[in-house]
């Protein structure tokens, strides 16, 4: 397999990576966002309550989904080591290369 393909598919895995990071942290800070938005409704429930004879019942939250999109993070982490480890490590063989033809 030639020098510049393997670069190529460094940097193409390194994109791809790149590009599930920013899909995990958009997931988390929606999830995030969501989890704030269900205590505040939680909250007024309370309040709500409080002044009524009802039960207040917090929402159920998801945190499976943060915690898949955390997990995803993670792993988009190490594709992305993985293929620098990979650009690094084809970098240095084709710096051999030419020090080799000199």
């Amino acid at each position: 397999m030639p020098i510049g393909d393997v670069l190529n598919t460094g940097l193409e895995g390194f994109n791809r990576a790149s590009q599930g990071v920013e899909r995990a942290t958009a997931e988390i800070n929606r999830a995030t966002v969501q989890t704030q938005t269900d205590e505040q409704q939680a909250q007024q429930r309370q309040l709500q309550a409080a002044g009524s004879d009802e039960a207040a019942t917090a929402p159920v939250s998801q945190p499976a989904k943060l915690n898949e999109s955390l997990v995803n993070l993670k792993v988009e982490e190490f594709n992305a080591k993985a293929n620098t480890q990979t650009i690094r490590t084809a970098d240095e063989v084709l710096g051999t290369l030419v020090d080799i033809k000199v």
